[in-house]
This record gives C-alpha cells, structure tokens and sequence, in this order.
C-alpha cells in the first residue's frame, strides 16, 4: 500500500526526521510533504468547494499539493506537534482543508449523517504526535476524521511508539 506522510512539525526536527525514516524503510511507494515552509491558511468556511468550485478550494496557497496527494496514496500519516493537549495549529489547519474532498450533499451511514464522498477513494488516517495528550481522545478524534472522509483509522501514537511498532 502506498504511504503519504505528511509533516507538520520542522523539518529539522530530530525526531521527526527518525520517525519519518522509520516509517518509510522497505516501502516503495511514498511521498513525505513538509508543510513548515508551506503557506497554509486556515479554511474560512467559504464553501465554495462545494458551490463555486466543486472540489477547489477557493483560498490559493500551497494546499493544492496536500489535496491532490490524498487522491494518491492509500495510508496518510500525519506528523504533529501538540500544545494545550491538541494538535497544533499547523496541524489543524490541514485537517481543517481536507473538506474539498467531500461534496455538500448528505448521506446517512451508520445512523450518522456524513457528507458523500467526491472521489471514490477510502484513505486510512492515522496520527503521530510529539508531546502531552490524551491519546484516547486524539486516537477518538482521528476516527471522528476518517468517518467524515469515508476512511479508516489506525488511531493516534507517540512518536515513541511508533519506534516500537512493526510498520503500515
């Protein structure tokens, strides 16, 4: 399966960097985005990806390669920082972003209402931290992101579990 990982924390981060090496040793097909010297603005709640311009969101920034690399790859890992017991800002704002893959209309799945999907593509999510918080609570949060998107989620993990974990 083909791996996207996508950096929110420095480039420069040591253990970022082992983290990044671990995950992709012995695959083929991956693709790791930086996103420090990006320029990603947070969503404004527009909605023109919706009703202006279906799937483009309508803020010009570097975010388009993110968009299009979801389209791509099977498995995205999501490399972050926290502060205050969530996910950094930088973080955030490309889950935030993530809404032009959905459409505006509403489907019931499981007794929930979700957004039907604009590309027949399932992605499974998974989330990588660096500091204090409530794995559960993240874990349960990037479930909450992969139902929305019509995926799955491996969870949330400390960079330091992951240096115990066998792969993806």
């Amino acid at each position: 399966m083909s791996l996207l990982i996508i950096n929110t924390m420095s480039e420069d981060d040591e253990s970022a960097q082992n983290c990044i090496q671990q995950l992709i040793k012995d695959k083929q097909d991956y693709k790791v985005i930086h996103t420090e010297n990006m320029k990603i603005n947070p969503c404004i709640g527009c909605n023109a990806c919706w009703l202006k311009t279906p799937g483009i969101c309508a803020i010009k920034d570097d975010y388009e390669e993110i968009l299009k690399a979801y389209l791509q790859y099977d498995i995205v890992l999501f490399l972050a920082e926290t502060s205050l017991g969530f996910v950094r800002y930088p973080m955030k704002n490309v889950i935030d972003r993530i809404l032009p893959l959905a459409t505006m209309y509403i489907c019931v799945v499981d007794g929930q209402m979700r957004h039907v999907p604009r590309y027949d593509k399932k992605n499974t999510f998974g989330l990588i931290y660096k500091g204090m918080a409530d794995q559960d609570y993240l874990s349960h949060w990037m479930e909450r992101v992969a139902i929305n998107m019509h995926g799955t989620s491996i969870g949330a993990f400390t960079m330091e579990q992951i240096q115990e974990r066998q792969g993806y």
